[in-house]
């Protein structure tokens, strides 16, 4: 059968299904074996076609809507962070390389202008802060600063501060993205800037094996909520078929998922800068551990993970619900 007449001959039927769903147990066992049926046929001769994708799209819809109610093989904050989180960090991968290359360039902009300029160093950071540090350096402690204080005042006082950064990084992409791009630049420029101060010292390796103890997560979280303004802004620039306002209350909530993530992320980073970054001198292996376990966290849950599970076959719906292998491999 040509594909244009099995279109024309089950289009109808099709359409009734998405715009007429129903609640009963039997009709609904029914439609779903039809459109398994037909997913089949479609499979068989049309399986590069836009109908197939077309009525997998049905059965998966039928499909949630019969175990809508059933008792899950895992709970739902288990299903939340192994299957739907990492789903939605594959669908946004483009945009978040994105924000990875804008914040890196203000990085190297910062770097950059420090060393052809030495009064811009104390302009982005501040005369104290420059003072204190190459006082420390002076005193062959460059890294004193973490030493200070009480380490539990510390933790609280940088978790908060962290989730605020985030949470402004978010906010600021209503403003149709211009927010957060705004924030990751001014954030790239000051890295760019504090690491400069180190490298010109001649510290730069020492610096990586302190400060990104903790940093790892921190700038990472810092871009990736960057990312999720972003998302929101794209959906007012870009709303596609939807409402404009319904493509923002989407973006939104893909956003708020990604910064509902990040907060135990956070929390952790603000741990190791109070209790462990202070210490500078700690041996070489442990330093390197916790730096490349950090590393391999980000790497793996964020940007691995995400394409192993869609290779494997799953997705998520328009709705943000999950969609196993079952319904793709249905023949």
């Amino acid at each position: 059968m040509r594909e244009s007449l099995f279109i024309k001959k089950n289009l109808s039927r099709w359409k009734k299904y998405q715009e007429e769903p129903t609640d009963d147990p039997d009709e609904m066992a029914e439609r779903f074996v039809s459109v398994l049926d037909d997913l089949s046929y479609a499979k068989t001769f049309y399986s590069f076609s836009k109908v197939t994708r077309y009525i997998n799209g049905i059965a998966a819809s039928i499909y949630h809507r019969i175990y809508q109610n059933r008792k899950e093989d895992v709970g739902r904050f288990q299903l939340f962070f192994k299957y739907e989180l990492p789903l939605l960090f594959r669908k946004y991968h483009r945009l978040l390389l994105f924000t990875l290359a804008f914040f890196l360039l203000f990085c190297i902009i910062g770097a950059f202008s420090s060393a052809h300029d030495e009064t811009f160093v104390r302009g982005v950071l501040g005369d104290e802060y420059v003072n204190m540090t190459e006082r420390n350096i002076a005193n062959k402690d460059p890294f004193g600063v973490y030493k200070d204080g009480n380490p539990i005042l510390m933790f609280f006082q940088i978790a908060y501060n962290n989730i605020m950064v985030s949470f402004y990084c978010y906010i600021g992409g209503i403003f149709l993205g211009m927010g957060s791009l705004y924030l990751l630049m001014r954030n790239g420029v000051m890295l760019g800037v504090f690491q400069y101060i180190f490298f010109s010292h001649g510290l730069g390796w020492k610096s990586i094996l302190v400060i990104w103890i903790h940093g790892t997560l921190e700038i990472s979280s810092i871009v990736i909520a960057g990312c999720a303004g972003i998302i929101m802004g794209k959906s007012i620039l870009f709303p596609g078929t939807r409402k404009r306002l319904d493509s923002l209350r989407k973006g939104a909530k893909d956003g708020i998922k990604i910064m509902v993530t990040l907060i135990p992320v956070f929390i952790v980073a603000a741990i190791l800068e109070s209790f462990v970054t202070r210490y500078t001198e700690m041996p070489l292996a442990l330093s390197l551990f916790i730096l490349l376990s950090s590393l391999a966290f980000i790497l793996g849950y964020f940007i691995f993970y995400p394409i192993y599970l869609h290779k494997k076959g799953y997705r998520l719906s328009a709705e943000g619900k999950v969609l196993t292998p079952f319904i793709l491999s249905k023949q």
